[in-house]
């Protein structure tokens, strides 16, 4: 079994992780995992943190000349804005003392986990008055960050066993593609190419990491017109998995499915509201004889899907096709137009404060599901293959390929 756990505040010092249960002598390097920090910050709209952080996380243990040893692996991600953004967060998010002559911040934001979080936690009635910084500090999606490294270890293994993770955006606000036909045919050009690699590196070169270029401009002026109007916008996005084997997850328990633990990846991520795996909600809307894949057999006598409606799970097992699942992100609820709200101090209505933020980031957020689902894929692969070291893995993994006619890593 394979876990991570993250810990740390947005305007904390610094974000960590430990990584358990990778097999011993899986490649991996910090430039590795920079990769994919640095791929979180893309996309036109982001706020002015951007400016801020220059993410590079540093390992602290278990890796020693470039490979996993087995033991947990520890990571650390300093957070610039504590430091150098000029707000006194040393001291509002100081671990000692008592917190006396620090403001709190009594107005929840819709949308936020902020009253929630305060009335869990009973930062509603804290010693000193009500205060949702806690609140905001650890639900904020900067959370991510160490996320995306945690998740990227597991990345880096399924990259050495031939598995890729790649994405990229359908749809921000009302600008997108609305044509099946038409996104999936650049997608499948770009897959049968270089697999999902190709498909994020061409997503990336776009600043809304899109695959049209008309559609790209005509979002950046969508996302303009947002901006100006006070406002934030939500949108879709499209994560694939390419070399994955028949056999991850299990149609005999309902928690080892692997199309349900591909729905919890993408909705544990902030702000996502919604989660699909092939055709999703259309399937409900369509013929059985167009949402069914034919099975076939080729020369070699290995099985074969003629299409990719299920997105590669039947029955909660993959079936060797490309993975394919798409996440739904809301608008983000800080916007500079203030909401209603109600100070949790004295009880009246008040409009809600503005807090540094985004029009959008759903660029950001499909590189963080690619960390996500690449994480429940290598989790399943630990689980069905097993083995303490990665050469173990690779083989029993090897000899499956073998087995179902599919090529070796």
């Amino acid at each position: 079994m394979i876990r991570y756990l993250t810990a740390g505040e947005s305007h904390g010092p610094a974000l960590v992780g430990i990584v358990e249960g990778m097999p011993a002598g899986v490649p991996v390097t910090a430039a590795d995992l920079d990769e994919h920090l640095s791929r979180r910050w893309l996309g036109f709209g982001r706020g002015g943190r951007a400016k801020i952080e220059r993410d590079k996380v540093s390992v602290l243990s278990g890796l020693r000349f470039s490979h996993t040893m087995g033991s947990p692996i520890a990571l650390h991600l300093a957070n610039a804005a504590f430091e150098k953004d000029r707000a006194g967060w040393p001291e509002v998010m100081a671990a000692g003392g008592t917190g006396e002559g620090v403001d709190g911040i009594t107005m929840p934001r819709p949308g936020h986990a902020d009253l929630a979080g305060a009335q869990k936690y009973g930062f509603d009635r804290a010693p000193h008055g009500p205060d949702v910084r806690p609140v905001i500090d650890r639900s904020s999606a900067r959370e991510t960050a160490m996320r995306v490294a945690c998740c990227s270890v597991a990345r880096q293994m399924l990259r050495a066993l031939g598995i890729e993770v790649g994405s990229h955006v359908l749809r921000i606000g009302e600008v997108g593609m609305d044509d099946p036909g038409l996104w999936r045919e650049g997608r499948d050009a770009l897959l049968a190419s270089g697999g999902a690699r190709a498909l994020y590196e061409a997503a990336d070169a776009s600043e809304t990491r899109m695959l049209d270029a008309d559609l790209t401009e005509r979002t950046i002026a969508h996302i303009k017109e947002a901006k100006a109007a006070g406002d934030t916008l939500g949108g879709v996005y499209e994560v694939i998995v390419t070399g994955v084997p028949p056999g991850l997850g299990s149609y005999v328990h309902w928690d080892r499915r692997l199309d349900g633990r591909l729905a919890q990846a993408i909705l544990s991520i902030q702000a996502q509201k919604a989660a699909e795996v092939g055709d999703g909600w259309a399937a409900g809307r369509t013929p059985g004889s167009e949402v069914h894949d034919p099975i076939s057999r080729d020369a070699r006598g290995a099985y074969r899907r003629e299409s990719n409606h299920a997105g590669g799970v039947e029955g909660g097992v993959s079936n060797g096709m490309p993975i394919v699942v798409r996440g739904a992100m809301k608008p983000i609820p800080t916007l500079i137009r203030p909401l209603a709200s109600v100070d949790l101090e004295t009880g009246e209505a008040q409009p809600t404060r503005y807090e540094r933020s985004d029009v959008t980031s759903v660029p950001a957020a499909s590189t963080v599901a690619e960390a996500t689902v690449a994480w429940t894929i290598a989790e399943a692969l630990v689980e069905r293959y097993g083995g303490d070291t990665f050469e173990d893995l690779r083989q029993r993994l090897d000899a499956d390929r073998e087995r179902f006619g599919m090529e070796r890593a």
